[in-house]
């Protein structure tokens, strides 16, 4: 259809010569006249407005192209829709994917159900299909990687083959070229990826990593400085910011393990925990802001913010094994008895003897302690101080708290010993004196045996009495 834009003044011999030219002009002649450029609706369900829009179409059909060049070169393909000055003009079999924005698809040939929103979204896309492309620039340099998401100016503006990636936020996953399965939400998050299966959500998470893989990191500036540090989880602002290739952690709250650089397999919970691990290994710090350059320990709470200590599943649960032991540090641990452990070992002999000093009690606990009211056995620290202060557990300000109760057995089985000692000693005293009593028995008896042969002897030896006759 063709429209007057400027009226024209025609003069009547004008409308003549234009009679004749027309009825001397054969429909053949007609025929040969260019066509009218593509404008509006043309047969299977397609739409064109602009220039050279959908100009060659042959067989494809329900495609929309509005915008000079869009979808010009496209022949067979179906369902596509462009929106936008070169929107998808390279295009020519492809099907099911949409442009919305100037070059936006522009170099797209064969790949299928994208859709690019914004100037030059997934501008170089050949074969790549699948992805979703939102924002200026969005997906820009993608050629063939399947799957993407980008959402925001830039976001996975570096992107040639990486599949399966999710970028929302303006520069969002910016850097990333062949890496996958990555997310990243929030302004530059991941902005400068290589690695694999990275998760990162807020402003600056994971910002620096390159090469690290399978991250988490929630929260502004979470894992910002992590290069390639691989497995780890930061959930809060500011946590584990300061990683740059540890490993295997998992840090949750503000600040959490914030200056951690090379440390592996720390957990921490609560803000600021672990604050002060630098790159030191397999800590857990839970409400506790940990001790600078130690290694496996646990650490729970403050000492002072924390006066009680409820956990389930302990009473009523029988098992054997060594008892647990508490320090005035709060450190738990059990009691060692290795040589390895010790020094000036020697015996105990008399330092036991304080034991005859002590004062056993029958007493009950207060009701804020044992509401129940045990009959209890034991003695008083402050009992105990008087006679031997080494008995004593003291409190944070020293005064008398417990009574060392396993030093006070170690000395009733130094004094049974010693007891024992004695009675084994008199034992043998006294069997020494039934073995001398028996041998003195056995030579009474022998005496006793060969004075009475003596006897008989002399007995015998006797001249037999003579008879004497008187005349």
């Amino acid at each position: 259809m063709y429209r007057l834009v400027h009226p024209i003044k025609v003069s009547s011999v004008s409308l003549v010569l234009l009679s004749l030219v027309c009825f001397a002009l054969s429909p053949s002649t007609r025929a040969l006249l260019p066509p009218p450029p593509p404008d509006g609706g043309y047969p299977g369900h397609n739409t064109a407005e602009g220039e050279n829009a959908l100009f060659s179409r042959t067989t494809g059909v329900e495609n929309t192209g509005i915008g000079s060049n869009a979808l010009a070169n496209l022949t067979s393909g179906v369902d596509n829709t462009a929106v936008g000055v070169g929107a998808l003009s390279s295009n020519a079999m492809a099907s099911f994917n949409t442009a919305v924005g100037s070059f936006a698809l522009r170099l797209n040939m064969g790949g299928t159900v994208n859709t690019a929103v914004g100037a030059s979204a997934l501008f170089n896309n050949t074969t790549g299909s699948e992805n979703t492309a939102n924002g200026v620039h969005a997906l820009l340099n993608n050629t063939d990687g399947h799957d993407n998401t980008a959402s925001g100016a830039f976001a996975l503006d570096s992107n040639t083959t990486g599949d399966g990636n999710t970028a929302t936020g303006a520069f969002a996953l910016q850097s990333n070229t062949t890496a996958s399965n990555n997310t990243a939400n929030g302004f530059r998050t991941l902005f400068n990826n290589t690695g694999q299966g990275n998760t990162a959500t807020g402003a600056f998470a994971l910002f620096a990593n390159r090469g690290g893989s399978g991250n988490t990191a929630t929260g502004e500036g979470a894992l910002s400085t992590n290069t390639s540090g691989f497995n780890n989880t930061a959930t809060g602002t500011g946590a584990l910011r300061n990683d740059n290739t540890g490993a295997n952690n998992t840090a949750s709250g503000l600040n959490a393990l914030n200056n951690n650089t090379s440390g592996d397999n720390n957990i921490a919970l609560g803000a600021s925990a672990g604050v002060n691990l630098t790159t030191d290994d397999s800590n857990i710090d839970i409400g506790n802001q940990g001790v600078a350059a130690e290694a496996r320990t646990i650490r729970i709470g403050i000492q002072g913010n924390q006066t009680k200590t409820f956990v389930a599943g302990i009473s009523g649960s029988p098992i054997t094994g060594t008892s647990v032991v508490v320090n005035s540090t709060v450190r738990l641990g059990t009691v060692a008895s290795s040589q390895r452990f010790k020094e000036s070992i020697k015996p105990m002999d008399k330092a036991s003897e304080t034991l005859f000093a002590l004062k056993p009690v029958c007493f009950r606990y207060k009701k804020e302690i044992d509401p129940v009211g045990t009959p209890q056995l034991g003695l008083v620290a402050e009992d105990v101080e008087k006679v031997n202060p080494d008995l004593v557990v003291r409190d944070k300000e020293g005064k008398p708290y417990s009574v060392r109760y396993d030093q006070v057995n170690a000395m009733l089985l130094n004094e049974f010993l010693k007891e024992h000692c004695k009675n084994e000693e008199q034992g043998r005293d006294i069997q020494e004196q039934k073995t001398t009593i028996a041998l003195q028995q056995k030579q009474i008896e022998a005496l006793t045996a060969g004075l009475q042969k003596v006897s008989a002897q002399l007995e015998a030896s006797k001249p037999a009495p003579q008879v004497v006759n008187n005349p």
